[in-house]
């Protein structure tokens, strides 16, 4: 019974400690204070919240790991992708990671490391129906050094492929949804959309290779939840009951858009394969469009009545994806 009981706390003890990539949304608000200094009011930075999500977004964006050419209606393909991605680490808003050692944003220096780093894994399976030359996949993706998660999906259409004597590369367009998990003040949902062209070729009737490029759309949906900035007080202490009103939630903001291009090749040994894939994220330049204003957020803002540009600025990714092709 004591064994459980140890165990258990164990467990939970584990699930409250907070990794060096988890989020801290509350650092992304000004404090107003009065004339004595106590804490008033809280204003969420629309600008920070827009370019963290997108940098986020891009991280988390649905992987893509795979030619224009479908595994077959007939396929099945499992793999572990493992994936870097480069973000601005010195800009004041990745103050956000629960690891920053300026939590503050008064410093000089970064945030972190300048990449994060994923793992997953991921099936997919060929179609028949609706149509034919259709692939469906489906996938989990943990952020390392957090808690995070998030679920993944995706369809892809074959336009063209087969043809592999002719010399015209296969043609495939794909949709995907990845849905950030286990943040708890922050709800992530990226959508994307992509045209992919490969070719196939034959090395010692042995050997597959599949160069492949392509265009890619995101699509990134933030929504905040109820953020408290004072997670020290508790108001439920006599004393301390008007705490809860400091808390507050960034409000919607119009749809973050980023655009990528990636290349990468697929090799195959039987029913080995290894994949590498390069991608390259645009700078963001997508606004949030407030009713009732034109004016522009900036720093340290102190009405949420503004337009948020999306600051973020180019990222690049290397993936690698090993697995089993059946």
């Amino acid at each position: 019974m004591r064994l459980g009981l140890g165990l258990a706390f164990l467990c939970i003890a584990s699930t409250a400690h907070a990794d060096e990539n988890d989020l801290v949304l509350s650092r992304l608000a000004t404090r107003m204070t009065d004339g004595s200094g106590n804490l008033t009011s809280v204003v969420g930075q629309n600008l920070e919240l827009r370019a963290l999500s997108s940098q986020l977004g891009v991280v988390l964006a649905p992987h893509l790991l795979t030619p224009a050419d479908t595994v077959g209606f007939g396929g099945f393909q499992l793999t572990v992708d493992y994936s870097s991605t480069t973000i601005d680490s010195n800009a004041t808003y990745w103050r956000v990671l629960q690891g920053s050692s300026d939590p503050t944003g008064t410093g000089s220096g970064g945030h972190g490391s300048g990449m994060m780093n994923t793992v997953g894994l991921f099936a997919r399976k060929g179609m028949w129906f609706p149509v034919p030359s259709l692939e469906v996949g489906a996938g989990a993706v943990h952020l390392i050094d957090s808690h995070t998660w998030s679920g993944q999906l995706y369809t892809k259409l074959a336009l063209h492929e087969g043809y592999h004597q002719l010399p015209i590369p296969s043609l495939a367009v794909r949709g995907a949804v990845s849905r950030m998990m286990n943040q708890r003040e922050l709800d992530l949902t990226v959508a994307s959309v992509d045209i992919v062209v490969s070719k196939h070729i034959g090395v010692g009737s042995t050997w597959r290779f599949d160069p492949y490029g392509g265009w890619n759309t995101l699509l990134i949906i933030p929504r905040s939840e109820v953020v408290d900035p004072t997670p020290h007080i508790d108001p439920l202490t006599p004393g301390n009951e008007q705490d809860v009103l400091l808390n507050f939630v960034f409000k919607d903001q119009d749809l973050i858009v980023r655009q990528r291009f990636f290349v990468g090749a697929k090799l195959q040994y039987y029913v080995f394969q290894l994949t590498i894939e390069a991608q390259f994220a645009l700078a963001g330049t997508s606004v949030d469009d407030r009713s009732g204003t034109s004016e522009p957020c900036t720093p340290n803002a102190v009405t949420t009545m503004c337009d948020a540009k999306d600051i973020a600025q180019s990222q690049r990714t290397l993936s690698m994806s090993a697995g089993f092709d059946f």
